[in-house]
């Protein structure tokens, strides 16, 4: 089983034990672990899924009413830290979709959920069965690559919701279309364990055309600092399909430019290139054992 911190955020305070003996080692290190990082011992326990991945559900609520933007997959993560997520995701058919969108609105109408939030679930190919993780009662870095897929701007959903106005988005409104993909270009080097990398940006070449967003407070003589998180940009890319997407976004990462500054380009550039990849065949530790078997 996973043993959590419950005050936890951020992948950390997250223990594995495999049997009894295991879960009377870890246990003390767990709570010693959320102890410190959140000023808070309490940890919870939760069935472990060997291969499992991770997708989450978009909605939107006003205290009354509840809709879903649909899903997103995050399962290319690094220390439990996404850097690769994608709308909707490849793996689940529409029955598995139509359960887990049902599930979140549940969840959400369950409190009367006010706002945009994110419910994630881990997913079992094997058994084809999804398992709630935690919801996040805010807007996520990855929202980009909902908008592109549904058309719905939840920023501004969010922030008339935060005014007090009614949900003005029926369900029906809402519809699937194409596949977006977004990747997180952080100032760090993923030839060296991904040390973070300050710097100051000495210019910039945005990738362009259509269905290409670049979202980034990045200008040119831009000083990244080393105190604060690594994120820099997020580049995203919608087409028609996956494979179509895939083929704009090795095209977009391609001309993207960051000179003075180490990023993890090169590492998307040879993801968006990797034959597993490209089928789709995710899981939440697929990154980690990737990065062992592929030095950058």
């Amino acid at each position: 089983g996973l043993i959590k911190a419950s005050a936890g955020g951020g992948g950390r305070g997250i223990h594995i034990a495999g049997d009894a003996s295991e879960l009377r080692q870890e246990l003390g290190r767990a709570q010693a672990q959320a102890k410190a990082a959140f000023g808070d011992a309490a940890v919870y326990l939760e069935r472990f899924i060997r291969q499992a991945r991770h997708i989450e559900v978009q909605i939107l609520g006003d205290g009354k009413r509840v809709v879903h933007c649909f899903e997103r997959e995050c399962s290319l993560q690094r220390r439990r830290q996404k850097i690769w997520e994608e709308a909707p995701c490849a793996a689940i058919d529409a029955a598995t979709r139509q359960a887990l969108c049902d599930s979140a609105l549940a969840l959400a109408r369950a409190v009367d959920y006010s706002g945009a939030g994110t419910l994630e679930y881990l997913y079992d190919e094997d058994t084809r069965a999804f398992f709630f993780i935690e919801m996040n009662t805010r807007i996520q870095v990855e929202h980009p690559v909902t908008e592109m897929v549904t058309g719905v701007d939840l920023v501004k959903e969010m922030l008339r919701i935060a005014l007090g106005e009614p949900l003005r988005l029926q369900q029906s409104d809402i519809a699937l279309r194409g596949a977006a993909i977004e990747v997180r270009i952080n100032a760090e080097n993923p030839a060296r364990n991904f040390m973070p990398c300050p710097g100051t940006l000495s210019s910039l070449q945005v990738p362009g055309g259509p269905g290409v967003r670049f979202d980034s407070m990045l200008f040119p003589g831009c000083r990244v600092p080393a105190f604060y998180d690594s994120l820099l940009a997020k580049l995203i890319v919608h087409d028609e399909n996956r494979p179509a997407a895939l083929a704009r976004l090795e095209r977009a990462l391609d001309e993207l430019g960051t000179e003075g500054l180490t990023t993890t380009q090169g590492l998307h550039q040879k993801l968006v290139r990797d034959p597993q990849v490209r089928a789709g065949q995710l899981h939440t530790g697929f990154l980690e054992a990737w990065l062992a078997a592929h030095p950058m």
